[in-house]
């Protein structure tokens, strides 16, 4: 072609590319009219991602090289993974090669006559009108990596093989080359452009694979994207016009009008489709965010279904709260230390463990020795069950570097099965524990029998009372265990204080009490120690705290060493907590199994200590295993007080035991403080309507926001971002 054959074929480029009334340039429909009326799709469904996979390796194979033929650039091209495709993958390419070698000769044929494009883009589509739109822009981008990667090819092996040489120079690729470095900023463009090329094909591939059981027409997203993938897959294919065109201009009309086209088209159509997959990927989060409600929903129902079933054994229930697929092991193993699959569990009593990140040390010590004893002290057949920890996270928290190792830190001090990876628990499964078991962030202990039946659905109450007297941690087990019970001492502190149940046994006089008030503590063991020498009784003291303020509590306890009160304490807050998480569990498993009555003694006295402690202070006396008076602390205070003054004779001929809870009730009667509880949301099963433990009437419910300052508050991030779907 003489030089002004090429100024020509130049000049028709340039206006196939720019030259097209501004109007129609920056009016989709009216660019995509044509190519809409012609769509006409038969109904094949193709799978066009190995084709894809195969496309990419080309561009990426080619891309690396713009820098030109250097021995860097050859040097990163051996290094690209050498890829096998499979038959199945290539199978395709039998049915379709035939229009990606047409219009891989289309392109540049219709360049070099000067055709626009648009026309050129129109053309294209009116070869592929059977075809669906992802099938029509892979084969597009196939037809244009036939070019590209020609191209660079011969221009990595041009100097190393005489085929390539003689090709290469049919091509003009030596001339090119020797100017590769001032056509670099060019390539690079263009390299950019394929690749947004690329991004936008796989959103409409990923657009064409939605489920269609999740999501309908009258879904607006979809609805959206499904009217814009016209407008993408136009644009998409108009820029692989473009860039087949620049490759056409370079190696067949020449270096110089190559280096002289001007890259404005490229740069405008790199704009044009970033805009468009930004666009096309809020479009397709939204579709899968409702595909993801849809789903989760199903799920959630399947596992209501499930547990409302008969089963043969329990691992249909256990995959369907833990991990359903076979690919993976989904346990980790507390005593080998290794992952394992679910089948240990099989036709066993499982105990769930659901909690948080924010599971206590002192939770984690006392239910190790628990567990431990538990599984020492039964008998072959009847340690025929497992505990596994179930990690629950918010879905929507970022799993980062600090939360991981935390994760791992509980799981390695765990002897028993925990879950792997807190990422297996789905939202269905977050919302079945919340909504069917009234997890809300408190550790809760759900049993399940061999068949995978509920057999109580929080048994950690029971564990925090009886330990391991309570195995198998049935309902029915705990039943029996407060049939047997009685209001004694011995259920406040058992396995707790070894010092009291000495006391108890020695038949002593033992004084419990807790508050957060220095002074009350000062004059309470000063006037107890009094009376006691008074009456010349064996008295006993213990400070026992309170259900909450730990650092006030600490305060009162270096108080009692600094002063040298004439009292015992607890120095381990975990024997404080434990006592109060105790006595929290024997309400909490009171109302479990419907026995709040009023008739029932051990329910009225448990709320009573419980009422006291939150309204400043309290004061237990027993008489060895009896107890004597549970009290409010200012009322057992004055009590003492007025020893002399009132209840001195009574003590002398009826003894103290008697004399003191007579005067205390009296005392009671005029004082009749109010009661009081608090219900934390994270408890999970929060009673409809609670009996006062003084004079029996229905009590008034109140919201209560309450800040104690040294104690941590967990967010409850379920009740903003994890809602069970409503019926």
């Amino acid at each position: 072609m003489n030089s002004i054959g090429k100024l020509g074929a130049m000049q028709q480029l340039i206006n196939g590319g720019r030259m097209m009334p501004a109007a129609a340039i920056s009016d989709d429909s009216v660019l995509v009219k044509k190519v809409l009326t012609e769509h006409n799709p038969e109904g094949i469904e193709y799978d066009v991602r190995p084709l894809l996979r195969i496309v990419e390796d080309v561009l990426i194979c080619s891309t690396l090289t713009s820098e030109g033929p250097t021995t860097g650039a050859l040097a990163r091209v051996d290094n690209v993974e050498d890829k096998s495709y499979h038959p199945g993958q290539t199978n395709m390419l039998e049915a379709l090669s035939a229009k990606i070698d047409r219009i891989s000769c289309e392109i540049p044929y219709k360049t070099l006559c000067g055709v626009d494009v648009h026309s050129t883009t129109v053309a294209i589509f009116d070869m592929l009108t059977i075809f669906k739109w992802d099938v029509k822009i892979v084969l597009a981008l196939a037809a244009f990596a036939l070019t590209y990667g020609e191209f660079w090819l011969l221009a990595q092996i041009h100097d190393k093989n005489q085929l390539a040489k003689s090709m290469a120079i049919l091509k003009q690729l030596p001339s090119i080359m020797a100017r590769a470095s001032s056509l670099k900023p060019r390539f690079d463009t263009l390299n950019d452009l394929v690749s947004i090329i690329v991004e936008v094909t796989k959103r409409v591939i990923e657009f064409h694979d939605l489920r269609s059981q999740y999501i309908t027409q009258d879904i607006s997203a979809y609805t959206t994207a499904y009217n814009y993938i016209p407008v993408a897959s136009y644009w998409t294919v108009r820029s692989i016009v473009a860039c087949a065109a620049q490759i056409t201009s370079l190696t067949t009309l020449s270096y110089e009008i190559f280096a002289s086209t001007d890259a404005w088209e490229l740069s405008t159509l790199i704009f044009k489709l970033r805009n468009i997959n930004d666009h096309l990927r809020q479009l397709l989060n939204s579709c899968h965010e409702h595909i993801g409600k849809k789903m989760d929903a199903e799920a959630y129902q399947m596992l209501r279904d499930l547990f409302s079933k008969p089963h043969t054994d329990n691992m249909k229930v256990l995959k369907a709260l833990i991990y359903a697929q076979d690919d993976i092991l989904p346990l980790y193993d507390g005593v080998t230390k290794k992952r394992v699959s679910l089948e240990p569990l099989r036709r066993k009593n499982v105990l769930l463990l659901f909690s948080g990140m924010e599971i206590s040390t002192d939770e984690l010590m006392i239910l190790e020795q628990i567990y431990n004893e538990s599984k020492t002290h039964t008998s072959r057949m009847e340690s025929r069950y497992e505990l596994v920890w179930i990690p629950i996270v918010d879905p929507n928290y970022e799993w980062i570097e600090p939360k991981k190792k935390q994760f791992e830190s509980l799981q390695e001090n765990m002897s028993w099965y925990s879950v792997y990876d807190p990422s297996l628990i789905g939202k269905p499964v977050i919302w079945f524990i919340q909504s069917e078991w009234k997890y809300k962030n408190k550790p809760i202990l759900v049993v399940l029998d061999p068949q995978g039946r509920v057999s109580c659905p929080n048994a950690i109450h029971m564990m925090w009372i009886w330990g391991s007297a309570a195995y198998p941690f049935t309902s029915s087990r705990e039943e029996v265990l407060w049939k047997e019970e009685t209001w004694r001492l011995e259920l406040l502190v058992d396995g707790i204080d070894q010092d009291i149940l000495n006391w108890i046994k020695d038949g002593k006089y033992i004084f419990l009490f807790g508050g957060d008030d220095p002074e009350w503590v000062r004059r309470f063991v000063k006037e107890g120690r009094r009376v006691a020498m008074a009456t010349q009784i064996p008295l006993e003291m213990v400070y026992v705290g309170k259900s909450n303020k730990r650092e006030q509590v600490q305060k009162i306890i270096d108080t009692i060493i600094r002063d040298k009160l004439n009292t015992q304490y607890w120095s381990e807050q975990s024997m404080i907590w434990f006592f109060w998480t105790r006595l929290q569990s024997m309400l909490f498993s009171k109302l479990q199994l419907k026995q709040s009555d009023d008739d029932d003694h051990v329910m009225q006295e448990i709320k009573k200590l419980l009422s006291y402690d939150k309204q400043g202070g309290w004061i237990v006396l027993a008489r060895g295993s009896h107890i004597v008076v549970n009290g409010h602390a200012t009322t057992g205070f004055q009590t003492l007080v007025e020893y002399d003054a009132v209840w001195k004779d009574h003590a002398d001929r009826e003894g103290f035991e008697s004399a003191f809870k007579n005067h205390y009730d009296k005392v009671h009667s005029v004082v009749s403080p109010c009661s009081r509880f608090e219900f934390s949301h994270a408890m999970g099963r929060i009673p409809e309507r609670l009996t006062c433990p003084e004079c029996r009437r229905n009590m008034h419910v109140l919201t209560t926001f309450q800040c104690c300052h040294d104690e941590k508050i967990d967010e409850d991030f379920f009740v903003s971002t994890v809602t069970p779907p409503t019926n």
